[in-house]
């Protein structure tokens, strides 16, 4: 059974997955290109109590993106959106703002999915570095071990291939599968080596 679309990217797995830097992000989302999201403890904006899923903006922040990487770890924040909020709330207790980390902030798994496909980022398909792919070739290899330890080996490369097409249409979320040819460079090495192949 695959498992269900993930929730949340941290800024640094999008800043990898995307081939940018963090400051970039906090740039598109200062733009309101997407929203940078975290989760906070309890905290009183004047009357309202506030906690959880909360929206900040990136210029309350701003030290946390510098590209030479010499900004501090984390900062206090005096100004927050709350979950399913317009509005910004003020936080007055504590006196000093709300600490958050910048390891904990995040971009919403389906703001991911959103960004990608308006930027059209799925195609930017090769193997060089930050290159994005929209199949899940780990998870293709972690299906062809569990296949090969439970049940061996198919007869030949191409049943094989057949039964990864086959895994790789019940996970897609887009209905995207590999051409033939794509899996087999990827199973060459792997067949060769368990059919003792030179």
């Amino acid at each position: 059974m695959a498992l269900p679309p993930r929730a949340f990217f941290t800024v640094h797995e999008a800043a990898s997955r995307w081939g940018c830097m963090i400051a970039d992000i906090a740039g598109w989302a200062t733009e309101g290109k997407l929203n940078i999201i975290t989760g906070i403890p309890l905290a009183v904006c004047e009357t309202e109590k506030v906690a959880g899923l909360i929206t900040i903006s990136p210029m309350d922040m701003l030290p946390l993106f510098r590209r030479d990487g010499t900004g501090p770890g984390s900062v206090r924040l005096q100004r927050i959106k709350p979950e399913a909020r317009e509005d910004w709330l003020f936080v007055t207790e504590p006196d000093d703002g709300v600490e958050v980390s910048i390891a904990d902030l995040l971009i919403s798994g389906p703001d991911v999915l959103r960004f990608e496909d308006e930027y059209d980022l799925l195609r930017r398909i090769g193997g060089g570095a930050g290159a994005l792919s929209p199949y899940d070739w780990e998870g293709m290899y972690v299906a062809m071990i569990q296949r090969i330890h439970e049940h061996g080996l198919p007869a030949t490369q191409a049943d094989l291939i057949a039964e990864l097409q086959e895994w790789f249409a019940t996970v897609s979320e887009t209905g995207e599968v590999p051409d033939e040819s794509t899996i087999r460079r990827r199973l060459r090495p792997f067949w060769r080596a368990l059919r003792r192949e030179t």
